[in-house]
């Protein structure tokens, strides 16, 4: 893949919503800018932490036992609900509470389904000569991506004066995340 096609692919597939990306917003939205970028080095490792291992042994492992790929997807679908709902309940308690946490954004990142699309299909094998330049530029691209989630988030809150607006944010990032959850499910079912 040519570094244009590879780099298009890369920031509109990072930047379309999904769980990690709600999570950065919100973040941003609750408790200001600057948590984004505490956040950015959980986030990076959570990609990372699965994109590396399946850039050298995915493909091998999916196509030898293909339900591991279901079990990926599953466990993606339940982290998200579980988040889905905790920010449901945290909505209707304390929307300024802290629970987008660096270990939330590394779990949900980890097992974003985002990460599967990046470390079997974009991203060339480790022993490729462009392996390093397109996981730099990956690396790269996830961070602004972050930035600009965080600043979505941010500008949601501009000229606020009470949680209204915050909370309101919070059950329509619960709603999204509960309806990303569900389509991972279906596509098990299509499977």
């Amino acid at each position: 893949m040519s570094y244009p096609a590879y780099i298009s692919a890369v920031f509109i597939l990072l930047l379309s919503p999904g769980p990690t990306n709600t999570l950065m917003g919100l973040a941003s939205a609750r408790n200001g800018f600057w948590l984004v970028l505490r956040l950015l080095p959980a986030e990076l490792l959570g990609y990372l932490t699965m994109i590396l291992p399946l850039t050298w042994l995915g493909g091998q492992l999916i196509s030898r036992w293909p339900e591991t790929a279901l079990v990926l997807k599953a466990a993606a679908a339940i982290w998200v609900m579980y988040l889905a709902i905790k920010l449901w309940v945290a909505g209707s308690k304390d929307v300024m509470d802290r629970s987008v946490t660096a270990r939330r954004i590394l779990v949900t990142t980890t097992l974003n389904p985002k990460a599967l699309v990046f470390g079997l299909v974009l991203l060339p094998p480790p022993i490729a000569p462009d392996f390093l330049p397109k996981l730099t530029i990956f690396v790269a691209l996830a961070s602004i991506v972050a930035v600009i989630w965080g600043l979505i988030g941010r500008l949601t809150q501009v000229g606020a004066r009470s949680h209204w607006r915050l909370m309101i944010l919070q059950r329509t990032a619960s709603a999204w995340l509960a309806i990303v959850s569900c389509t991972v499910v279906a596509g098990l079912f299509q499977a």
